[in-house]
């Protein structure tokens, strides 16, 4: 393991930070390519990144941690996986760890940050940054990010609010959080319920809770995983026919989540695939396209034996109901999870 680095005051709170890559990580051609950086494959390791915010040693005692470096396409189950056990591993290595920070590209972080939220076996503050411009970039949010994301992660306050989302100076609850634009740098952004708070200056503020259940203490241990199992996304759109859902079913999907047109519906075709998934023991969700808001539990969807997913987003439904699948395929039990979590 990488030694800290130490802060100028004394009695500074330690803060773990592990890279993954990501645009926080990323150098580009120059100062003013804020678009086409990845086209460099230029990646700062964790240590690089906090050596580039000397800043960061009047906040916390850092401690690197290399991880990966590259973009947030590339992350997935096998990620998810050695990130609970590393930080369960610097959380019984440093028991004087205030927090921990995951610097990771924006593509993926939503996903990231809500399994970690379901599986995670800390009971720390783990807070996820990310940034929309390259750390080379003229104006680079990726310093600012990071500076908030660690006072969040070394406040107390942070402490049983599940793993968090920090960019633009507001702190958000993994499981709500969604990007939202491509390039602006208020990208993320929390549909329907708005931010748990700020980071103003040295000052974190918080305003409210998620009410939802988050690790730890859940059912879903993925540990041991080799992978999860298969769980696909059918979008939506007019004159649907099924035909994806038929292509996942073959693949050997175990549970399929529909992104029905708003507010929980899909074409016939649609309809008939997925009544067929269904009648073939997958279990199937619907969530929607929209973005945000509560799929009904109607009488179509009770009839049909399609479960609803709450306001998860499609991309969230697929992770809960994937991890679902990993203790229950009951579909009453997989609706209480999706109730609970």
């Amino acid at each position: 393991m990488a030694e800290g680095m130490a802060g100028h005051g004394s009695g500074l709170p330690k803060v773990a930070f592990i890279g993954t890559g990501g645009t926080i990580s990323s150098l580009g051609r120059d100062a003013l390519d804020i678009l086409d950086y990845t086209a460099t494959d230029r990646r700062l390791e964790a240590g690089g990144i906090l050596e580039a915010v000397p800043e960061l040693a009047e906040v916390a005692t850092m401690l690197p941690v290399p991880f990966r470096a590259v973009p947030s396409p590339a992350i997935g189950f096998s990620e998810w996986r050695d990130l609970v056990g590393l930080c369960a591993h610097l959380a019984a290595e440093h028991p004087d760890l205030a927090g921990i920070v995951i610097g990771h590209g924006t593509a993926t972080l939503e996903e990231t940050a809500y399994a970690l939220s379901l599986t995670l076996t800390v009971d720390l503050p783990v807070v996820l940054v990310g940034s929309q411009r390259p750390m080379s970039a003229l104006s680079t949010d990726a310093k600012l990010n990071l500076v908030a994301a660690v006072r969040t992660a070394a406040a107390p306050e942070s402490r049983g609010r599940g793993v968090l989302v920090v960019l633009n100076d507001e702190i958000q609850a993994a499981r709500e959080v969604t990007k939202t634009s491509v390039a602006r740098l208020q990208t993320f952004r929390t549909p329907d319920f708005g931010v748990l708070g700020h980071v103003d200056g040295a000052h974190v503020r918080y305003y409210r809770r998620s009410e939802r259940a988050h690790a730890p203490g859940t059912p879903f241990d993925i540990r041991t995983l080799t992978a999860l199992p298969r769980v696909d996304i059918a979008y939506g759109y007019a004159d649907a026919d099924g035909t994806a859902v038929r292509a996942f079913r073959a693949a050997g999907a175990r549970g399929l989540v529909a992104a029905g047109l708003a507010p929980g519906m899909v074409p016939p075709g649609e309809a008939e695939a997925l009544e067929a998934a269904v009648a073939a023991g997958l279990v199937v969700v619907m969530s929607t396209r929209a973005g945000s808001g509560v799929v009904p539990l109607t009488t179509r969807l009770r009839d049909r034996g399609i479960l609803s997913a709450d306001n998860l987003t499609p991309q969230k439904a697929r992770i809960l109901l994937a991890l679902a699948l990993t203790v229950t395929a009951e579909p009453e039990a997989v609706a209480r999870l999706f109730a609970t979590y």
